[in-house]
């Protein structure tokens, strides 16, 4: 084997390591964070400030993309509902929308762009201040101290958008439906449980509690593993929506796939 050969085997194996790395680091500090989630004692006030702060990034903006998904769905579904003349169950069809697809979807838009992306660049920046070093040697902690704080608040922040969205959804359905393409708000209401029950509102919580503890983790890890200064900061909030986007929908199709054929059973 040449010397050509040689470096570019080298090449080769230094970019299979980085990933390997990486995904490594990740699942170590997965761990690490379920072991101290269940050690005392826990960071309320933490919690608390940043629940307050994904709040604040992420409500406006699951308002600004769920209304116009409501309004798009419900019209969309109501015009073909009109061609078969079963205008009148449009709420069974928004109710299954709005539980099983509207309300995960926007919870993963918004998580990970506004939530996951806000956690990096501020466990980033702390990172680049050197701030997680100086608590290490004092003993502190950072899993325990920041990571599980705003990886409980992103779980607690997803589920509760969860529930927002689907409100917005079932709500805006209702006077999009019935005042402006007339459809009879008695039959409406009446068939909101036709088509959806508990199961499906058990996996519409369910992937919205895994979506925002996923999220919650990939901030974190790419906050505490910047490196290259202000500029790394911006590269792995990028990265960080990139990745939570591809982890998140794929989470979404497996969820959802389990929810028909479960659904499917009990019915």
């Amino acid at each position: 084997m040449t010397a050509s050969d040689n470096t570019l085997v080298s090449y080769l194996k230094d970019q299979l390591d980085k990933p390997l790395t990486k995904v490594g680091g990740f699942v170590k500090m997965c761990i690490l964070t379920f072991k101290a989630l269940v050690s005392r004692p826990f960071q309320w006030k933490e919690f608390v400030l940043q629940c307050w702060f994904l709040i604040r990034v992420a409500f406006l903006p699951t308002l600004a993309v769920s209304i116009p998904l409501t309004v798009l769905i419900i019209f969309t579904l109501n015009i073909l509902l009109a061609e078969f003349g079963a205008a009148d169950v449009s709420g069974a069809g928004a109710a299954l929308g709005a539980v099983t697809q509207l309300g995960p979807l926007v919870t993963v838009l918004v998580v990970a762009g506004a939530g996951s992306t806000a956690i990096c660049a501020d466990l980033g920046a702390r990172t680049v201040r050197e701030e997680i070093d100086a608590m290490e040697v004092l003993g502190i902690d950072p899993i325990e101290r920041l990571v599980v704080p705003r990886v409980v608040a992103s779980t607690f922040v997803a589920f509760m958008l969860n529930g927002a969205v689907i409100i917005i959804g079932l709500v805006g359905g209702y006077f999009f439906g019935v005042y402006i393409q007339n459809v009879n708000a008695g039959a409406y209401v009446s068939t909101l449980t036709l088509l959806t029950g508990f199961p499906e509102v058990v996996i519409s919580v369910l992937k919205a509690t895994i979506f925002g503890l996923i999220a919650g983790l990939v901030g974190c890890f790419r906050g505490l593993t910047v490196a290259g200064g202000s500029k790394g900061v911006g590269t792995a909030v990028n990265e960080t929506l990139v990745l939570c986007v591809i982890a998140l929908f794929g989470v979404n199709v497996v969820l959802t796939t389990i929810g028909v054929k479960f659904g499917t059973q009990a019915g």
